[in-house]
């Protein structure tokens, strides 16, 4: 799941759910499991609207519609644009490890939950908040052209709806920022400083 981050220029899944909670984004039967394995954990993001009883698709759910279905890749799908209060519910690790299993990168929502949004941090994926007026304009353009586009770019920490051109600044942890745009998670981080911290153990 480490990789470097900077600027993602991609479609969206709109999962338009308020209060997503994390016992949707990844049922808690999976939790059991000792893997790691991306795939294990991306096959399970949202199983349960995504699946019916019997294991078919719930061909009404938004992510197995035709125009969504396509899974994650370079510039198609990296992006969720979320309901309100995002990852809501038990505090679960194993949430982010299915959003980023998935293959996503961004997830955007007018707000999240604060340890289901450090937990993607941890996971490299990029909770990104924005107002409730552009969280709505992204659904609404999403709707009318699936193959919309938006960019996110972390180094400037802006957000852009590229069908209305409307962009706005989204705040992140200055630390976060750093790791994710190395490609570092904290034991990186700290194996990056080693030679300060030898210099400062020798003072």
């Amino acid at each position: 799941m480490k990789q470097k981050f900077n600027v993602i220029k991609s479609t969206c899944i709109p999962i338009a759910i308020d209060n997503c909670n994390t016992d949707l984004i990844i049922p808690a039967r999976y939790l059991a499991s000792t893997t790691r394995d991306p795939k294990f954990f991306g096959d399970a993001f949202m199983h349960d609207l995504r699946y019916d009883a019997q294991g078919n698709k719930v061909k009404d759910f938004v992510m197995n519609r035709p125009e969504f279905s396509e899974a994650p890749h370079e510039g198609i799908h990296e992006i969720i644009v979320g309901g309100q209060n995002w990852g809501s519910g038990s505090s679960r690790e194993h949430a982010a490890w299915a959003i980023a299993g998935y293959g996503v990168r961004v997830v955007i929502s007018s707000s999240f939950a604060d340890i289901h949004r450090n937990n993607l941090l941890n996971c490299f994926v990029l909770p990104v908040v924005v107002s409730r007026d552009l969280q709505q304009e992204l659904f609404d353009t999403i709707a009318a052209n699936p193959q919309a586009k938006v960019r996110v770019d972390l180094p400037n920490q802006t957000v852009t709806n590229l069908t209305t051109g409307h962009s706005e600044h989204f705040d992140i942890n200055s630390y976060k920022k750093h790791c994710l745009l190395n490609g570092f998670d904290d034991i990186d981080f700290l194996l990056s400083n080693k030679e300060k911290i030898e210099e400062y153990e020798k003072g």
